[in-house]
């Protein structure tokens, strides 16, 4: 089989000696998640990878994760949240105290009446239930602990209600890298053709444009929506924490059916070596995943927190390239 690996780079993976057997192993793009990076960051790592693969003579896209219409977390301290525990959300860039979380985004707020009580952080791996709100204040109680940290994303469990635009960072970093070579874009939280639309039109007609499928409208409407992309991630992880597992399950099942019918690559992304970022292995479900995805037409996989803030992100890039050959 061929197929592309993509690699997130951060902490676990900064070194070009790690990147090096990355590409040896079967790398073909890298990621950078801009929504946990600062501007400057982002450019510097740009500049590096550029003259790390000048110096391996190798075209590399590097892929700018943008976060579009993604909702996130600002700035605070890592904590652990207790179940049980009482939590406030607001609207602010930065926490003042520990049982506070900032939410600088105003259409999340506004989207606490017409949404269910069910707030998910961190990829589902934390459950909220408010219990009251306000404009710019939201009370909740802890229904299932676990770790937050900064950016982290946050979402109300099935909600429709978002305001899709680029943030001005976005717009910043699109600006600063267009003349850049091999600079490819993945836009989060894509809603459906017209919203994907206007980005094209945003960004470039020359750029190259991922589509991230991270909502159930954006995968219902992925035949139309890939008119203005060059490439779609279905990203499971932001959608299990939009829809539910099971609606997850149900919603990649569908779609998956749909492969043979779309014109552009179909990579599979959020979760594939998940066990990885702490194991050095993974587990049996974890590989024949991959096989089958492969199987039914994905063009390839995303490795994220695997090689991102993972333990072995090397062992994960080997595992995901099994199949390759």
């Amino acid at each position: 089989m061929n197929y592309t690996i993509t690699a997130t780079l951060g902490p676990a993976s900064q070194s070009e000696d790690v990147w090096r057997e990355m590409l040896r192993l079967g790398v073909t793009s890298f990621r950078l998640n801009t929504s946990h990076m600062e501007a400057e960051e982002v450019k510097e790592m740009v500049k590096k990878i550029s003259d790390f693969t000048l110096s391996e003579n190798v075209a590399l896209p590097v892929i700018l994760d943008l976060q579009g219409s993604k909702w996130r977390l600002g700035k605070l301290d890592p904590i652990e949240l207790k179940e049980g525990e009482v939590v406030e959300l607001a609207l602010s860039e930065e926490s003042d105290f520990r049982g506070r979380l900032p939410v600088p985004h105003e259409d999340f707020f506004r989207a606490a009446a017409s949404s269910e009580k069910e707030i998910v952080l961190n990829d589902a791996k934390v459950l909220l239930e408010t219990e009251e709100v306000t404009p710019a204040l939201i009370k909740a109680c802890v229904k299932k602990g676990g770790p937050v940290s900064s950016r982290k994303g946050i979402t109300f469990l099935g909600s429709a209600f978002r305001s899709e635009s680029l943030k001005k960072k976005d717009r910043e970093l699109i600006n600063m890298t267009e003349s850049c070579q091999n600079i490819r874009y993945a836009v989060s939280y894509i809603k459906d053709m017209e919203e994907m639309k206007k980005y094209r039109e945003l960004i470039g007609r020359d750029a190259y444009i991922i589509a991230k499928l991270e909502r159930s409208e954006a995968v219902k409407d992925a035949m139309k929506l890939q008119d203005y992309a060059d490439e779609i991630w279905l990203c499971r992880g932001d959608l299990g924490a939009e829809l539910g597992l099971r609606k997850m399950a149900e919603a990649a099942a569908g779609f998956s059916e749909l492969l043979k019918e779309l014109k552009r690559p179909v990579v599979l992304a959020g979760q594939v070596l998940e066990h990885m970022a702490s194991f050095p292995e993974p587990t049996r479900s974890e590989v024949s995943c991959i096989y089958e995805a492969l199987r039914k037409g994905y063009s390839g996989v995303v490795l994220s927190d695997e090689t991102a803030v993972g333990r072995y992100p090397v062992e994960a890039c080997r595992m995901a390239a099994m199949f390759l050959g």
